[in-house]
């Protein structure tokens, strides 16, 4: 009976050891994913917005000075696209923070729209 009851208390602090050692494999594998996390924050990237565009011969964009006035595709008041890296990534709105120009977006595309103009230019 003694040797059941040391069997059982050594079932049940090597069960506590082996338990303590997959929470430490936890915790080791959310620090490590942090740190992955960590290094892709610091990776630069373009942002640009567009506020639309045209098409112009060599001849009159030589011809373009002070005071010239480039007509563009898009209509007044129409959102501006925004780009991370040349993808599409909102749509939004001019404003004016702190004497200078922002974008307020208003429609962000969904990662999976993303996806799908990643494929289509594949």
């Amino acid at each position: 009976m003694a040797d059941e009851n040391e069997k059982t208390e050594n079932e049940e602090n090597g069960a506590d050891a082996e338990g303590t050692e997959d929470q430490d494999s936890g915790a080791e594998d959310q620090e490590q994913g942090e740190m992955d996390l960590d290094f892709i924050l610091d990776i630069p990237l373009e942002l640009s917005v567009e506020l639309g565009k045209t098409k112009m011969l060599v001849n009159d964009l030589l011809q373009l000075g002070q005071g010239s006035i480039i007509e563009l595709n898009k209509l007044a008041g129409e959102s501006l696209e925004v780009y991370i890296n040349h993808k599409l990534i909102a749509r939004g709105e001019v404003v004016v923070v702190n004497e200078k120009f922002g974008v307020r977006l208003t429609d962000v595309i969904t990662p999976i729209d993303r996806v799908k103009s990643l494929a289509a230019e594949a």
